[in-house]
């Protein structure tokens, strides 16, 4: 088998300097290399260092389509790829290539570390290691490995800040890829993207501001999809409507996702077309209105793709 790994930065790949943690090269290559000769079924390990490297707290979607594009452009080289990634925005990263790369036949696999592989008890050797393991098993989409967990990556999502069992996934009966015939890449344009949590009392005023300056909105919502009854508020989403401005709503809650009707409470998301997430991560919303208004510039053809379950990415709902 001939593997790709992407080397994108992060923790895994750092040392300690005078001015606290910092990327080393060859670190994870060298890793990576001694990994590999451990199993007969890869012919060929290549390595990329994606320069400049990503510090993960920095990541844009830029960086999505950096990743995604190098995937696309080498998909007939390579039988997988594994992508070392920083884990703050591994999950963002995960998504985005689950949108991006339609068709994707062979697996991509993300893992990263909460320890650097230069320090004592790293979790960096075992990740990558198991990233090989699923690699070479060949199942096509985007996977995340972390901590002995192979998760979708349409799903997952960081719920530990230094746990080394940092991620978790809801369960999808969709693998997480895009199915087509004819392998395409999708890119993200720049967009404006406003995040709004609904909270006791919330100051409206924001996700006014927000809808007026933004291309799009994310709304997490209490629970199965509930919002204060109020005259602002119902406002504020009609001028999101008036606007065309699509609007997301997800949970706050981690497990469990939406489902409009079940509250009463939920009338003045649907009396004013919130799109209800289902399962979807509030980091899939995100990327996910990224694609959809980079793709579309019809406001109903936006809508039905924020809608659609692409890659798994409504869980086992």
């Amino acid at each position: 088998m001939k593997i790709l790994l992407i080397h994108t930065g992060g923790t895994i790949g750092m040392v300690q300097s005078d001015a606290g943690f910092a990327p080393q090269d060859g670190l994870v290559e060298q890793q990576a290399q001694i990994i590999a000769a451990k199993f007969p079924g890869v012919s060929t390990l290549e390595i990329m260092r994606l320069d400049p490297l990503i510090d993960s707290a920095q990541a844009t979607p830029a960086d999505w389509n950096r990743i995604s594009q190098t995937i696309f452009q080498a998909r007939d080289r390579y039988d997988g790829f594994i992508v070392t990634h920083g884990t703050d925005t591994l999950p963002y990263t995960a998504a985005a290539l689950c949108l991006a790369l339609t068709g994707l036949q062979q697996p991509v696999i993300l893992t990263g570390s909460m320890i650097p592989l230069s320090v004592k008890g790293s979790d960096g050797y075992q990740n990558l290691l198991e990233a090989f393991v699923q690699v070479l098993q060949g199942k096509a989409g985007v996977w995340v490995q972390f901590a002995g967990k192979t998760m979708h990556g349409a799903l997952t999502r960081k719920l530990h800040s230094n746990d080394l069992d940092a991620f978790e996934a809801e369960l999808s009966p969709a693998a997480p890829r895009i199915a087509a015939d004819t392998p395409i890449l999708m890119s993200t344009r720049p967009k404006r993207i406003g995040v709004f949590s609904i909270v006791p009392g919330p100051c409206i005023d924001i996700l006014s501001y927000i809808i007026d300056e933004c291309d799009g909105v994310v709304i997490r919502c209490y629970g199965s999809g509930t919002a204060p009854e109020t005259p602002e508020l119902k406002a504020a989403l009609n001028k999101a409507v008036k606007k065309e401005v699509p609007v997301l709503a997800v949970s706050q809650c981690p497990r469990g996702g939406m489902k409009f009707g079940t509250y009463a409470a939920g009338k003045i998301l649907r009396d004013n077309h919130v799109i209800e997430g289902h399962n979807m991560t509030p980091e899939m919303a995100y990327v996910k209105l990224h694609y959809a208004l980079s793709a579309f510039h019809n406001f109903t053809d936006t809508k039905e793709y924020l809608k659609s379950c692409l890659c798994g990415e409504f869980g086992a709902h």
